[in-house]
């Protein structure tokens, strides 16, 4: 029995050839030009996506390349038939027409004009007197492709800008009015208490005393005093005292009798420690003091008198 190992039908390998190649899709030119693709874009020009595409016998490609072509004297311009780029270029404005694009129609119109008038320009017949005094007629046409193409920049640099409504949006806000709130500083009840203090210290500062007339006299307490005691007999310490006169009518008559006490003009008598005081006006000394009463009031009528005269 043999040994050897047997592949498997799946490992066989196809034959070299079975699969055919796979085409690769080539890169689309930009123009021809007298019949040679050109697939790189110069670095120093500027192609509009919409651009007018010529075909001519030897270009076919934007008008854009056609003007650079020839102001690098690439192309022959005597070789361009200007009628036929009229032709297409009529084509074109119809086409942006529809697509509201005749900004850009404008532009190429005036491309075209520039071509006729250098194309005229060259055919026609010159003097012999002028011919090395006029400039080349390509000349203007390099200056204004050069112009042209500054302008295209410059459009392209604004178009890199943000704009508004496109690339930013106008965000109506309205700030609401702000009511600020200023709260109370905090309260301390010891600040509050010294604050009252110091008001109170000031109003004494700034206030009025008023000097009242005693409305009860020592001096006319002690005269009643006398003329209740004018009897000659001794009287209770406690009935010389009239309770409704209040605290300041006791004052004033104990007073009273400490002053006519003093005077020796009553007797004050007690038998005993705690023993009822009992008080007696003294004859000869009580006509003496009302004499001085007398006196003491006539006094006084007259020093009021003088004071209503002044």
């Amino acid at each position: 029995m043999s040994t050897e190992p047997v592949e498997p039908e799946s490992l066989v390998t196809a034959p070299q050839g079975a699969f055919a190649s796979v085409p690769q899709q080539q890169e689309m030119p930009l123009a021809i030009v007298r019949g040679q693709p050109m697939l790189q874009m110069p670095q120093d020009l500027y192609i509009p996506p919409d651009a007018l595409e010529v075909i001519l016998e030897s270009f076919e490609g934007p008008l854009d390349l056609l003007l650079y072509l020839i102001r690098r004297q690439n192309l022959d311009i005597l070789d361009i038939p200007v009628a036929e780029i009229t032709r297409q270029y009529m084509t074109y404005i119809e086409l942006m027409r529809d697509v509201m694009r005749l900004e850009l129609a404008a532009e190429y119109l005036l491309m075209a004009a520039i071509l006729a008038e250098i194309k005229s320009r060259l055919l026609l017949p010159r003097p012999p007197a002028e011919e090395g005094l006029e400039e080349d007629p390509r000349a203007e046409l390099v200056r204004r492709l050069q112009e042209y193409e500054r302008f295209k920049r410059a459009a392209e640099d604004i178009e890199a800008l943000p704009r508004l409504e496109r690339d930013t949006a106008v965000v109506h806000a309205e700030v609401g009015e702000r009511n600020v709130i200023k709260l109370p500083p905090p309260l301390d009840l010891t600040e509050l208490l010294l604050a009252l203090k110091d008001v109170m210290h000031r109003a004494e500062l700034f206030g009025h005393h008023a000097i009242k007339r005693e409305a009860l006299s020592v001096r006319q307490r002690m005269g009643e005093l006398l003329s209740r005691l004018d009897d000659n007999s001794f009287h209770r310490f406690e009935s010389l005292f009239d309770v409704n006169e209040g605290r300041l009518g006791v004052v004033v008559t104990f007073l009273a009798m400490l002053e006519l006490a003093k005077e020796m003009l009553v007797e004050i008598v007690q038998e005993e420690p705690l023993a009822p005081i009992y008080v007696k006006a003294k004859a000869s000394h009580s006509e003496a003091f009302a004499e001085a009463m007398a006196d003491d009031a006539r006094a006084g009528e007259s020093a009021l008198l003088e004071s209503s005269n002044k």
